[in-house]
């Protein structure tokens, strides 16, 4: 039996990253009809054969289930925000990349790679601001209503 210090927060922490992953990893194949989608649009021809789809659907299911899984990271109450937003946005970064390099989404070039990190980056931290700054905003101003609820008493 597990103790309730360390191994039981952690085990409740990676029983919520496999929930999410598989709540959501199911979206996968649906990115990847939709990139195959943005690529013939582009003018590229596609000439897919079986293993490449199977390829690009399990891909992209790993790449959901890992970003679905990863917001837990912000949520262990024992790591300074900093190390949950980090391994959030690495273990994302590096599905999405291995995932794109791996199905040639993006081709293997140094200016490439750099283009793509550069806008999953401002991407990423764009929506976790948002996000952050939002939800900050709103336990305010529930805090506050608290307060005021509790002095009206």
């Amino acid at each position: 039996m597990l103790s309730k210090g360390w191994d039981y927060n952690m085990n409740k922490h990676v029983k919520e990253f496999l929930h999410r992953g598989l709540m959501f990893s199911g979206l996968g194949p649906i990115v990847a009809g939709i990139v195959y989608l943005c690529i013939e649009a582009s003018g590229t021809s596609l000439n897919l054969d079986a293993p490449t789809v199977f390829f690009a659907i399990l891909t992209t299911y790993i790449i959901a289930f890992v970003h679905a899984g990863s917001g837990v990271f912000n949520e262990v109450e024992s790591w300074p925000r900093i190390k949950g937003l980090l391994l959030q946005m690495s273990s994302i970064y590096v599905v999405y990349t291995g995932g794109y390099l791996l199905n040639n989404w993006i081709p293997f070039k140094i200016e490439v790679i750099i283009i793509f990190t550069a806008i999953l980056i401002g991407a990423f931290l764009s929506v976790w601001l948002m996000v952050y700054f939002i939800t900050k905003k709103v336990t305010k101003k529930l805090n506050d209503q608290l307060n005021s609820d509790i002095e009206g008493e």
